[in-house]
């Protein structure tokens, strides 16, 4: 008998899941890009400093809220070192149409200033992220405070086309219900599991499309199962949605008040879906 036994699973079942996680991938990335067109990372939206700033507004509140708060503070203040000098109540009054602002004002304030410490010969200048090794780049900066791997990515991705994958609430639940995330696994650990099992050039689609997939068919509370053309690779699909009992009266008269899709419904939701 071994000394240390085996914790976790087999490096065969380990296989057997990437294998299958990889077949999931490549049927998910054809079905969603005949409906989503393939996106591209053609520049960036943004400079880095500039795309980080946005990520900690976007920190829970939606995008409209963050790109509003985004654009009062760089109306309200002339550059970085601006920004990093206001008091820090006054930050916080300017982007508070973006949620949390006394959390982000001072997090705000930290993060230029490590930043700026870090790049004193060219102050906010962080093109060396586009050179440097990705996992470098990345634990660059997520040591920055407040800074994870979330962030971390999506400036990585969308700053310098670089194949980071950020794991937003979306691109975490349909990869969840697709099956491509081990049972509890946590939001964190899951940006390894994802970004590993994708090609280079896959990891910007794959996120823009997540995403859309997320808010347009998979929806949290009821998802448009009806609309989706990843169902028989779905374990949601196959687990939960295809095995609700329905009431006796539903499977014997399917009638407009007893409609077996409906009942399903409010058995997986708690609600029916408008009419």
């Amino acid at each position: 008998m071994s000394a240390h036994p085996r914790i976790g699973p087999s490096r065969q079942k380990q296989a057997a899941d990437r294998r299958r996680r990889r077949a999931t991938i490549a049927t998910a990335f054809e079905r969603l890009g005949e409906r989503y067109d393939h996106p591209r990372w053609s520049a960036a939206r943004l400079d880095p400093v500039s795309e980080l700033v946005l990520t900690i507004l976007s920190q829970n509140t939606s995008d409209t809220n963050s790109a509003r708060a985004f654009d009062l503070l760089r109306t309200a203040y002339a550059d970085w070192d601006a920004v990093l000098a206001a008091p820090t109540h006054e930050l916080a009054d300017v982007i508070r149409p973006g949620g949390l602002a006394n959390v982000k004002a001072p997090r705000i304030q930290t993060v230029l200033a490590e930043v700026h410490d870090a790049t004193s010969a060219a102050p906010y200048d962080l093109s060396f992220l586009g050179t440097l090794p990705l996992d470098e780049a990345k634990a660059w900066l997520t040591a920055l405070p407040g800074i994870g791997p979330k962030t971390a990515a999506i400036v990585l991705l969308f700053a310098f086309g670089r194949p980071a994958l950020p794991v937003d609430t979306h691109v975490f639940r349909v990869a969840t219900r697709l099956g491509l995330l081990p049972p509890r696994t946590d939001v964190v650990r899951a940006h390894g599991i994802l970004e590993s099992s994708l090609e280079a050039d896959e990891v910007y689609p794959f996120h823009v499309e997540l995403i859309r997939h997320g808010r347009e068919v998979c929806h949290a509370r009821r998802p448009a199962c009806e609309a989706c053309p990843l169902t028989d690779v779905c374990v949601y699909y196959r687990e939960v949605v295809s095995r609700v009992p329905l009431p006796r009266s539903a499977r014997r008269t399917p009638t407009r008040d007893s409609d077996p899709k409906a009942w399903r419904e409010k058995l997986l939701h708690g609600a029916l879906p408008p009419r």
